[in-house]
């Protein structure tokens, strides 16, 4: 998809200097893939790691 944006200039500098990548393009498309990352694993950490309404298995012992 095409599209304009206008990105801050010292902000893709940094970016690019980082991280090594030298195309706006593959720049911001690695940002948001990395976006999505953090939210997900924000998302499952929200929840805590709990389900009150699950029963214990019981499981065999070997």
């Amino acid at each position: 998809m095409k599209t304009t944006i206008n990105l801050d200039d010292e902000l893709v500098a940094k970016a690019m200097e980082l991280s090594g990548i030298r195309e706006k393009t593959t720049l911001v498309n690695e940002g948001l893939k990395a976006l999505l990352e953090k939210t997900a694993r924000q998302r499952l950490a929200s929840l805590g790691g709990t389900l009150p309404e699950l029963h214990e298995v019981r499981r065999r012992r070997s």
